[in-house]
């Protein structure tokens, strides 16, 4: 569990100072506040478990990201960054230590940390980096017929070549007992969505156990950034996720303008801004929609369509792209709003705000959809906040959090907004949550086309120094996303490792099913709502 810890720092260079004294020049070294909110620091991997228990456990900061570069060309090593966010205190630590070629092995947090569970096992299948003590030893993003030994993220392995496939085995968790049957789910689906594999372990329709796998079709987008400049990058990082294209290229922007030292227009950062919460709003619209076709409720899926479908012919109308592609730009953004631009919007907004209130209306006043909505699917708080559960299903288990208000980007420092949290934990809670931030967000638009100035919507970008490294962070409509990016050679892109929503989201989802239904199993999965295309980045 994250405690809040006794010590609040106002100033990130308060928490430098606290490092030096709490843990001294032996373990803490090159300290500094590389960029405004940002702490970086470095360690011996020998103090990882120390200083990462410390930060999670006292002092109130949560593990939002961890990854691996291949620097064995720059200094001879693979290098581990770990990214650790104090919400209250509203900055962010990013930790740095070095494992050796000759000893790929470094020691796993997850025990003191669970946030790191995935993260660790997924370096070791992409690096052969190897997390000793970690309490899983199976793959995770490689499948069983790759071969070992053969590391796909070290700069030595070229994406064009061809790789041999072999025999090989993974092992399900196994749950014995009289009458107890698996029942295997995927990973190809009835209907168009992705591939995922869920194996249930039932009694009859009773759930006790569900296990889940991904990365069935892993893309390498990030291996394709490496060496790409960041415009090319940007068209990487806003195809990540259809449903959240701008929330991805705007994290990548903001790590991409820290490195380059760039201010951002204001205009353009309250374009921004408005382009987000459009983003928001068609998901969340969209959502409530598809909770009621987990249900069978075939009035709310298509009210909930048609009205998501009014959003994004806007959206297509301000941007040019319904998905919000080819918005954002390192300095800026492409495109402005215009005065008829501003007519449209609040003209739209205020028929979808009718029409979705008398539609939320209904559903909340259905006893029959309610009843199966509510006390189904509970996550628990604790699980949450070991795993950093994000967005409306953190929120909807009564984790206060939320990156707008707690890590301000764009223009939310300049809007006011209300962050809803509910303590249920359970498919109906995540659905108000969804409809609370539904209005919300119309809120932070009409404010932000009030307040927006006049003014320039693009800043040239500046020269990035070679082998530094930055954090984007922003709130998408399933929650937190996190943007790592290096800096390489020539203004190039070195390395950029993307933490999605769903990639905290997804392991949280098993632990929502035992004690339910399998009929309940699709209503559960709908009210996360999570994206497989983001973990297969």
């Amino acid at each position: 569990m994250t405690a809040q810890g006794s010590h609040r720092f106002t100033q990130p260079e308060q928490f430098v100072t606290y490092l030096m004294e709490a843990f001294g020049g032996r373990m803490i070294s090159k300290p500094s506040v590389s960029y405004p909110g940002e702490v970086h620091f470095q360690t011996e991997k020998s103090n990882i478990i120390c200083i990462a228990a410390k930060l999670n456990n006292n002092l109130g900061f949560s593990l939002i990201q961890l990854t691996a570069t291949d620097e064995r060309t720059i200094n001879g090593s693979f290098m581990l960054y770990y990214t650790f966010a104090c919400y209250l205190d509203k900055f962010i630590v990013v930790i740095r230590t070095s494992v050796g070629e000759d000893d790929p092995v470094f020691p796993s947090i997850t025990k003191d940390v669970p946030a790191a569970h995935w993260y660790e096992r997924e370096i070791k299948d992409l690096f052969g980096l190897k997390p000793e003590g970690h309490p899983d030893n199976r793959r995770l993003v490689l499948h069983k017929d790759w071969p070992q030994n053969l590391f796909p993220m070290r700069r030595d392995f070229k994406p064009d070549s061809e790789v041999p496939r072999h025999e090989g085995h993974f092992s399900f968790d196994k749950v014995e007992g009289e009458g107890v049957i698996q029942i295997p789910v995927g990973p190809i689906h009835a209907g168009i969505i992705e591939p995922g594999h869920f194996r249930f372990s039932a009694v009859g329709e009773n759930v006790i156990n569900l296990e889940a796998r991904f990365f069935y079709t892993h893309r390498g987008m990030e291996k394709l950034c490496e060496g790409t400049t960041p415009n090319h990058g940007l068209l990487i990082a806003e195809r990540i996720c259809g449903a959240c294209s701008l929330s991805h290229s705007t994290a990548f922007c903001q790590a991409v303008e820290k490195l380059a030292n760039t201010k951002v227009p204001d205009r353009a950062n309250f374009i921004r801004t408005i382009g987000l919460e459009l983003e928001r709003l068609y998901n969340h619209i969209g959502d409530v929609g598809n909770i009621c076709a987990g249900t069978g409720f075939a009035f709310g899926t298509m009210h909930g369509a048609r009205l998501k479908e009014e959003i994004m012919r806007l959206n297509e109308r301000v941007f040019g792209s319904r998905f919000l592609r080819g918005i954002n730009i390192p300095g800026g953004v492409r495109r402005d709003i215009r005065e008829n631009d501003c007519e449209a919007i609040l003209s739209t907004l205020r028929d979808v705000e009718k029409d979705f209130r008398e539609l939320t209306d209904i559903l909340l006043s259905t006893e029959s959809y309610l009843d199966r909505c509510e006390g189904t699917g509970i996550l628990q708080q604790q699980t949450a906040l070991d795993l950093h559960a994000v967005g409306p299903a953190a929120r909807a288990a009564g984790i206060n959090r939320d990156t707008r208000r707690d890590h301000p980007y764009v223009a939310y420092d300049r809007v006011f907004f209300g962050v809803p949290v509910y303590k249920e934990g359970d498919v109906l809670a995540r659905f108000k949550i969804r409809i609370d931030e539904t209005f919300e967000s119309m809120g932070i638009i009409r404010q932000a086309l009030e307040l927006m100035p006049a003014g320039e919507i693009w800043e040239s970008l500046g020269e990035m120094a070679p082998f530094c490294y930055a954090v984007g962070i922003t709130e998408s409509a399933r929650g937190e996303n996190v943007h790592f990016v290096m800096s390489g050679e020539d203004g190039t892109i070195f390395r950029h490792m993307v933490r999605s929503a769903s990639y905290c989201n997804w392991p949280v989802v098993p632990s929502t099913v035992p004690g339910n239904i399998v009929p309940d199993f699709p209503l559960i999965n709908k009210s996360f709502e999570l994206c497989y295309s983001c973990l297969d980045r």
